[in-house]
């Protein structure tokens, strides 16, 4: 017997197999990326691409799949070891930074998990994944762990929305396709997510739903490989009104299907760019800076100014 006997009789061999080649990056090893990561390497994907610049702290083990050994050392140092502890024949690059200075480690991998809190660099990595035609897999924690939201981005997918798209209605509590109103409650006036997220059962709730569904990506071209309800699955861990007017009960979860923004800035972009490189349509500076809301004549004061 092997130590991977029991995932290739739930998964087959054909399928474990295409596990090991296949290649993640894992942007933020905090107490939910950390635990996406080992999760993964232990459901037997064969290749990390790791990328965190903070130091575990002893504030950090009581939310950390690393612990008191780990203290001083870089977050992604410690998940790294982990993963080899794990599986020893996984090929790991741990990435000491900020994504900002390494996007170029992310050419050639398979799926995004991005497992950062800020939306700034969420963004930034939305960017990256658009650029390089990368599937990432985004969750977020409410406050004090009162639940959390799960999204997968697929830029090859003409239906689905980057994730520019995703916050602008999700983030900001708009409409949802089912026309009932969003109503987290713990979503800030600026559209972020706000607090310190509660107990790390709590956060790994949610952190498990975004392994599970990088996995799920990562088995796309075998028969393991599962169409889910929605793009979005919103998580209570306690009573939270998702939607106005209905509660939905602890350990409830949510399905939504957000669309692409046809008014997306990314997007339009993205869309023209593709169009251009396909010949279908001669991309102008004039349409560009038409698209991004800038006149010719301001972009020549903005040139000249600089």
């Amino acid at each position: 017997m092997t130590a991977w006997d029991r995932i290739e009789r739930l998964l087959g061999k054909e399928a474990l197999d295409y596990l090991h080649k296949r290649t993640v990056g894992v942007v933020g090893l905090g107490s939910g990326g950390g635990f996406v990561a080992e999760s993964l390497a232990m459901s037997g994907v064969g290749r990390f691409v790791l990328i965190d610049d903070e130091l575990l702290e002893s504030v950090n083990v009581v939310r950390h799949v690393g612990d008191l050994r780990d203290v001083g050392r870089p977050k992604v140092e410690a998940v790294a070891d982990l993963i080899r502890a794990r599986n020893p024949d996984a090929e790991v690059t741990a990435i000491r930074g900020r994504i900002e200075q390494h996007f170029d480690a992310l050419n050639g991998i398979d799926l995004v998990v991005v497992g950062v809190d800020g939306e700034r660099v969420k963004y930034l990595i939305n960017e990256a994944c658009l650029a390089r035609g990368l599937t990432a897999v985004y969750a977020g924690v409410y406050e004090r762990g009162e639940g959390g939201d799960v999204v997968v981005i697929n830029p090859r997918d003409e239906a689905s929305p980057c994730y520019a798209c995703w916050a602008d209605d999700v983030r900001e509590g708009l409409v949802d396709p089912g026309a009932d109103e969003l109503d987290y409650g713990m979503i800030g006036p600026d559209g972020t997510l706000e607090a310190e997220p509660g107990l790390w059962l709590h956060v790994v709730r949610v952190a498990s739903v975004q392994a599970d569904l990088a996995l799920n990506e990562l088995l796309q071209g075998t028969d393991q490989y599962r169409r889910m309800p929605g793009n979005t699955v919103i998580l209570a861990n306690r009573p939270l009104e998702i939607f106005q007017g209905r509660i939905t009960p602890p350990y409830g979860a949510e399905w939504i299907t957000i669309a692409r923004d046809p008014a997306c800035l990314e997007c339009s972009h993205r869309n023209r760019l593709q169009e251009a490189e396909a010949g279908e349509d001669e991309l102008s500076l004039d349409q560009l800076l038409s698209d991004s809301g800038i006149h010719y004549e301001e972009a020549e004061a903005q040139d000249g100014e600089s």
